[in-house]
């Protein structure tokens, strides 16, 4: 009868599991909101990389053509970016001043870091659409967002 009393258990207890589960969720849960922010930060910071490169593309077209690229040949620039260039998110505003991305998901937060960024990378913004008649600053809400060429 001794012996069992000193015999050590092997296994852990159903309670036991439960604790580390319960923790093991609580932790990654908090790291779940925490890696939500980060992520839409880097998309913000993807666009306003991708209107730089957009940019630079549109001014070697002009550099090379002698005529700055226009919204109907925005492929054009795929010669000088090393990504496809589709006219459905990117484009170029009517007067051909502007590139512009298209379809910011306005819900979300990368909206507000668009709006953050845009005094110090001369962002702006409009309600959709190419028309930038009255450029704006880049604000809360607007659909698409807009980099200046010339």
């Amino acid at each position: 009868m001794r012996k069992k009393m000193m015999k050590r258990r092997s296994a852990f207890t159903l309670v036991e599991l439960l604790v580390v589960i319960v923790i093991i969720g609580i932790l990654s849960s908090m790291l779940m909101l925490t890696m939500g922010s980060g992520t839409d930060r880097a998309t913000a910071t993807k666009i306003v990389s991708d209107l730089r490169n957009l940019k630079a593309a549109a001014i070697m077209v002009y550099a090379d053509d002698d005529a700055w690229p226009t919204n109907s040949d925005i492929a054009s620039l795929d010669r000088y970016v090393d990504q496809s260039i589709s006219s459905d998110v990117y484009a170029i505003s009517d007067s051909n001043d502007y590139v512009g991305y298209l379809g910011i998901d306005t819900n979300g937060e990368v909206d507000n870091y668009l709006k953050d960024m845009a005094e110090d990378n001369g962002l702006y913004g409009t309600n959709g659409g190419t028309d930038l008649s009255t450029p704006n600053s880049y604000a809360e809400g607007d659909t698409a967002v807009w980099m200046k060429l010339r």
